[in-house]
């Protein structure tokens, strides 16, 4: 007959000793069984988790922790109001892939807003007792102090693209530079002379990033850099509905418009429908994410790709490396890397 709540000699949960005792191993060989340690034999190995199998033997990783300096638990820290985290697509996806890399781990996370400074100050004394073992950072402006501040305190951490070109942390970002080509170029050879765009913030180094591109991209066709046809948006639906308001007040003429996010272009959508414009006989109109929002616009809306839930897994497999490295923070300073995943166009119907 199977055996219900197996308990150790104590009458309590089976120990350490217990385990060993019914192996017939030492209470260190068992140790190095449970943290995977390669050195055992297959023979002990069996033996011991037979053992732990009868006793139902449940590690104590709150005890592993503490004697390894370690806390095992991460933070995603959003420095942006709660609104913005729940309504845009990019952060539930950054959050899916942050969760997949940690799935099979036994690290937790932490969900930590940071956008007043009320919330970064209380941020700070957390970190400073050192609960979290390491820091994912995402959505981060050029005047953010956090970064400086993970660097201070020697908290490993990765943020969710550069703060600029010459980032000294860990960074995980897409090709925004690229991206924006992509879309320009596309929209070009359909045809359009006159392509305007919808910014994101300019403090974010990604969203100066397609400012480039879309620039580039119009040169290397042959047509002008016209500064009127940009316009300053901040990745919402109402920064993008004012901007394409503005642009078409400004240059009522054009026809193509690159918007710097999905939820961005359907702001502009409206403000385009609203003055009559019809999409995409009159207007041409991209977006950059492709997220849900892309794909159920009316009508549907061409957009940038960029691979957002593999941001997340890459973010967490990277700073899971970093935690696992004790090495000093000066010598893992040489290792630190900027990696940038590729964007993909995919073609619907608004272009």
């Amino acid at each position: 007959m199977a055996s219900h709540g197996v308990r150790g000699r104590s009458g309590g949960r089976p120990t350490l000793e217990e385990v060993a005792a019914r192996a017939g191993v030492g209470r260190g060989t068992v140790s190095r069984v449970i943290n995977g340690s390669p050195r055992v034999s297959e023979a002990t190995r069996a033996a011991v988790e037979a053992a732990v199998a009868e006793l139902g033997y449940v590690p104590n990783t709150a005890a592993r922790a503490l004697a390894a300096n370690r806390t095992d638990a991460i933070a995603l820290v959003v420095p942006e109001p709660e609104t913005r985290f729940f309504t845009e697509p990019y952060f539930s996806d950054m959050l899916r892939g942050v969760g997949a890399a940690l799935s099979d781990t036994e690290m937790q996370l932490l969900l930590i807003f940071a956008g007043s400074d009320r919330e970064r100050q209380r941020l700070a004394q957390y970190l400073a007792a050192h609960r979290v073992d390491g820091v994912l950072l995402v959505s981060v402006h050029a005047d953010d102090p956090l970064p400086d501040m993970l660097s201070q305190l020697e908290i490993p951490a990765v943020i969710s693209g550069p703060r600029s070109a010459d980032e000294t942390l860990t960074s995980v970002d897409s090709d925004n530079y690229g991206g924006a080509r992509q879309a320009v170029e596309h929209l070009v050879s359909r045809g359009r002379r006159t392509v305007a765009h919808i910014t994101g913030r300019l403090d974010v180094y990604g969203a100066q990033r397609r400012v480039d591109g879309y620039r580039d991209a119009l040169r290397e066709a042959g047509h002008q850099v016209d500064e009127l046809l940009i316009e300053p948006g901040d990745f919402s639906e109402g920064g993008g509905r004012r901007a394409m308001e503005a642009l078409l007040e400004r240059r009522p003429d054009l026809d193509a418009v690159f918007a710097a996010s999905d939820v961005t272009a359907a702001g502009a959508r409206q403000a385009l429908r609203e003055a009559g414009r019809r999409i995409p006989d009159d207007v041409a109109l991209v977006g950059y994410d492709d997220s849900a929002i892309a794909r159920h616009m009316d009508p549907p809306l061409t957009s940038v790709r960029q691979p957002i839930e593999e941001m997340g897994r890459a973010m967490t497999d990277l700073l899971l490396r970093e935690v696992a490295d004790r090495r000093p923070s000066a010598t893992r300073e040489l290792e630190r890397r900027q990696m940038v995943l590729a964007t993909e166009l995919v073609e619907r119907a608004s272009s």
